[in-house]
Order: C-alpha cells, then structure tokens, then sequence
C-alpha cells in the first residue's frame, strides 16, 4: 500500500475509534483519558496491531495537543490571576515539592540508582501532568469551581519549577560543571520572566494587536502565536506547555472568549490524539517486571498528591469538598514525567519502564481520584460523625414514655 494510502487510512481509523471510545465513555459516566490510552497500548510498539504509517504524524499531533490543552486553560485566567496566585500559593508549591519529589528521590536511591537516577525519578513522581488534568476539569465541567484556580496555581507553580529542574537536571545528566548549569538555569529564567512582563504590562497591546472580526484569521493568529512561542520556549529549555500556558494568561477579553469558541473543537481533537501517542510509544512487554515497584510508588503518591491538594485549598479557605477534589484532580501525571524519563534514560536505562508504568497507573487512576475521591472521602466523613454522635445507651433504664415526659423533658426533646 502506498504511503499516503496507509497514512489516511490508519489516521482515519484512529479517529474514528477515538470518537466511538469517546461516545462510550460518555454513555457510562467516564473520562475517556483512561480509554484512550488503552487504546494506544493495543495498537503501539508491542501491541495487537502496530500503527507504523501515522507514527510520525501521531507524535506531532500529541505535541501540539499539549499545545493547545495549556493554551486554553491559560485563556481562562489573566495575567493578574496567575501573579496573585502565585503570590499566594507559593507555601503550597513548597508543600508539593517536598510531599511528592521525596518518594521518588528515595525510590531511586534504594533501587540503587545514584544521585543522578534519584534526581531523575523525584521528578517523575513530584510534577502533575497539566494536559491530563486540563482535559479531566473540562470533561467534569469543573473549570469554574472555587477549588479551580487552587489547582492552577500548583499546577504553574510546577510547570515554571520545570524551567529550574530541567535544565539543572540536564547538566547533572551530562557531567556540565556548575558553570554551564548555571548558564542554562539562567536562560531559562530571563526566558520566563520576559514572558510574564509581556503578559502584565503589555497584555492588552498584544490582545489588541491579535484581534480580528474574522474568525479565520483570529484563528491562524493566535494557533500561529502559540506554537511559535512553544517552540521557542522548548528550544530555550523551558516547557512548550509553559509557553503555551502563558500565551493564554497574555491574552484576554473578547479575543480569548472568541479564541476560546474556535480552538475549543481541536483542543478535543488533538487531545485526544496525545494520550492515544502516549499508549502507542509503550511496549506492552516492558510493564509486567516493574509494575510491582511502579504500582507501590504510585499508590503511595496518590496520597502525598491529595495531601497537596487538600492543603493548598485549606489555605484558600475553600470547603473540605472543594480540598478533597482538588486533591483528586493533581494525582494524574503524564507529559512532564515522560519527558524527565526520557533525559535520563541513557544514564539510567532502568528509569524508562518503571517511569512508565508508574505514569501509565496514575494516568489512569488520575480521572478516577478526581471523580470519586471527594465522594468517598464525604461518606467516610459522615460514617465516622455519625458514629460519634450516636448516643449511648443506659443498661436497665428504660426510656420514659411520652406520658412521663415532664414539660421541661418535653421541651427539650422538641429542640
């Protein structure tokens, strides 16, 4: 079969799926996330059928599905918003570090993987994936919940961590001495810090400039503007999703709302053709050996990741419903740990299928905590009040009857 032929034909197929797996999963209450990747492990490296003609398609597809899950989450919030937050959540950030960085650090170092391979893994398990947990709030309908911008601000608090961690982490990968780490870390600071002063100063010039009352052109803008600023972000050793994100925060009023309407239906599209890449690029037969390490680890960042959430929302005075779903909603991880297990993975081989089967567990687990985790945790509640509300009873003393019931018993029983 020609190229092109076995290109549209396993594109269109792949799309076609998607959609079925999606309609399913709205018919039993489910986010199709979990689905998706499923999807991807049957018919990638190792799978059922594999997918060779689109693969290189399929990777860029994923690329600019993260793209474009950041971009529409930054348009909801301006740049003011994300400043405050920032200002505000910081205690939290610190919190998160340190709850979820330090069973990976301890992990690598009982595996015996050194200084470098325990670096490598405390990353993997301390960042949240943002394109997951995106598409989970969107698929819930949670984006204007109050526990909403709490999430957000952990999550960029990690995201802009990443232009520190990565670039440090790729020195210590390559044996740079501190000078050249230093370099790098630097450059990606003024980098993000250009961004931001872009985005407070001057985000209504920039607005202005991008507006458009043809949806055509609004559209190749701000599509255009984005990947362009992702590219160079990645190219500066900061995150493209970063870049993404803040090109959002940058722009605002009417443009964002209009962008907003018109990226929303690739958004869905590319999304979903991120996560099904995510499952194509893993090899089913590497799971089995490690699952037993990943699952431990994952099980025990589930909680360290709804800790984070519950604190960070306890200190924005939000509701324990709201602090239990905010914790349920970090416990995905996705992009950022895959691309952390990717640099270190020829220093430390061994961090590759561990690291995703890990991600593969809490990619799945992720969409689940972010329903039920506040539920349950609610019922828990309730079962364990009532237990201790429950009065006690007096052996050999009957209770009186509603005749021997004084005026005073008979008020009181009344309130």
């Amino acid at each position: 079969m020609h190229d092109t032929t076995a290109l549209l034909v396993e594109l269109g197929s792949v799309i076609l799926g998607l959609g079925i797996i999606g309609r399913f999963a709205g018919r039993i209450g489910l986010s199709p996330i979990p689905l998706y990747l499923l999807a991807g492990l049957a018919f990638g490296e190792g799978g059922l059928l594999p997918l060779g003609a689109s693969e290189e398609f399929t990777a860029i597809g994923a690329e600019i599905g993260v793209i474009l899950l950041l971009l529409l989450l930054g348009l909801e919030y301006s740049a003011s918003e994300l400043v405050t937050s920032l200002k505000t959540q910081y205690p939290s950030g610190a919190v998160d570090f340190v709850l979820n960085a330090t069973p990976g650090a301890i992990a690598g170092l009982m595996l015996g993987w050194g200084p470098v391979g325990a670096v490598a893994l405390a990353g993997v398990t301390w960042i949240s994936s943002s394109g997951v947990i995106a598409k989970v709030m969107t698929d819930m309908g949670r984006l204007g919940n109050r526990e909403t911008p709490v999430i957000l601000g952990v999550l960029v608090i990690e995201d802009l961590a990443m232009a520190v961690y990565l670039p440090l982490l790729t020195a210590m990968l390559a044996g740079v001495g501190l000078a050249g780490g230093s370099i790098a870390l630097l450059i990606a600071l003024g980098t993000v810090g250009f961004v931001l002063y872009l985005a407070l100063r001057h985000g209504r010039l920039i607005s202005r400039a991008v507006s458009s009352d043809n949806p055509e052109m609004l559209l190749l803008v701000v599509l255009g503007l984005t990947v362009l600023v992702a590219g160079v972000a990645q190219q500066l050793q900061v995150s493209a999703a970063v870049g993404a994100f803040l090109v959002g925060i940058a722009l605002s009023g009417e443009v964002a709302e209009g962008a907003r309407k018109l990226l929303t239906p690739l958004r869905d599209l590319f999304a979903a053709v991120f996560f099904v890449f995510f499952g194509l690029s893993t090899d089913p037969a590497e799971i089995p050996p490690v699952l037993l390490p990943a699952a431990l680890l994952a099980v025990v960042t589930v909680f360290t990741k709804i800790g984070t959430g519950w604190y960070a929302s306890r200190r924005a005075g939000i509701g324990p419903r709201g602090r239990w779903r905010a914790g349920g909603t970090l416990v995905a991880r996705g992009e950022f740990s895959i691309v952390i297990a990717g640099l270190a993975v020829a220093t430390e081989p061994r961090i590759g299928p561990i690291a995703t089967a890990y991600v593969l567990i809490l990619v799945i687990v992720g969409p689940l905590t972010a329903r039920w985790t506040e539920p349950v945790a609610s019922k828990l509640q309730a079962a364990l009040a009532g237990k201790r509300k429950k009065p006690a009873v007096v052996a050999d003393q009957p209770m009186p009857s509603h005749d021997d019931l004084t005026p005073e018993h008979a008020g009181r029983e009344s309130d």
